[in-house]
C-alpha cells in the first residue's frame, strides 16, 4: 500500500503539472472555468493510463475508464468550488487557484481510485482495452 501511495503522490505530481500547464493555456482564450474544466477532463484521461499502469499495475479496462471519472468527482466538486471560492469570494486571483483548491481533494481521489481500479478478486475478469 505505502508503494501505492508513494506512486499515487508521483503520478499526482505529473497529472497537475499536465493540468496546470493546459490551465494556463487555456486561461489565454477561455474563461477560468472554462479552463479549469477542459484542463481537469484531458487529464483526468492521462491519470486513469498512469494509475492504471504505474500505481496499480493493473490492465486498463473499459469498465475501469468508464468508472474512472467517479474517481474523480469528489476531486472536480471539491476543486471547482475552491477554485470559485478562492477566485470569486476570496478575490486571490486565478492563476494559482487551482493548486490551492487540489491539494483537498488528493486523500478522497486515491480511496475512491483505489476502489476502481483494484476491485475485488471475485470480480468478473473484464475485457482489456486494445491500444
Amino acid at each position: 500500500m505505502s508503494r501505492q501511495i508513494a506512486t499515487f503522490a508521483v503520478v499526482g505530481v505529473v497529472n497537475t503539472a499536465t493540468y496546470y500547464g493546459l490551465y494556463l493555456l487555456f486561461l489565454t482564450r477561455l474563461p477560468y472555468l472554462a479552463a479549469h474544466i477542459l484542463a481537469f477532463l484531458l487529464s483526468m484521461i492521462g491519470s486513469f493510463f498512469l494509475n492504471a499502469r504505474f500505481t496499480y499495475r493493473t490492465r486498463p479496462t473499459w469498465r475501469k475508464f468508464l468508472l474512472f471519472p467517479l474517481t474523480n468527482a469528489s476531486n472536480f466538486l471539491i476543486t471547482t468550488a475552491g477554485v470559485y471560492v478562492i477566485v470569486d469570494v476570496l478575490h486571490a486571483g486565478s492563476r494559482f487557484a487551482p493548486l490551492l483548491a487540489s491539494a483537498a481533494a488528493i486523500p478522497v481521489t486515491f480511496v475512491v481510485s483505489r476502489r476502481i481500479m483494484l476491485p475485488k478478486a471475485d470480480a468478473v475478469p473484464e475485457p482489456a482495452m486494445h491500444r
